[in-house]
């Protein structure tokens, strides 16, 4: 299902619209970011999205207006869920090739 549409809890969506993923990252706390001193045709490098009290790689923020411009260069697609199959909140994305969907 692509955009923000509502979907069953368990169901993956996929979306290249801004509003849609910015969205669902703020829902959760999470903000733009990369990973430092990665690199991608001489950009911005890995994308990630930072979520409060989750510990594991140090992320370097980024500001939305260049997470997104690295996304659109690179023809990215977002891949996430709203709600695990349990009906709980899912914090699951991954970014994709457009071409990959």
């Amino acid at each position: 299902m692509k955009g923000g549409l509502s979907a069953a809890p368990g169901t993956t969506m996929v979306t290249t619209n801004h509003e849609v993923i910015r969205q669902w990252a703020q829902r959760r706390g999470a903000n733009p970011a990369t990973m430092p001193n990665s690199r991608y045709d001489g950009e911005m490098g890995v994308l990630r999205l930072d979520f409060p009290h989750y510990g594991g790689a140090v992320l370097q923020p980024v500001s939305w207006a260049d997470w997104f411009a690295s996304f659109d260069a690179r023809k990215l697609s977002f891949r996430y869920q709203e709600l695990r199959a349990d009906g709980t909140p899912s914090n699951f994305f991954r970014l994709e090739h457009a071409h990959d969907i």
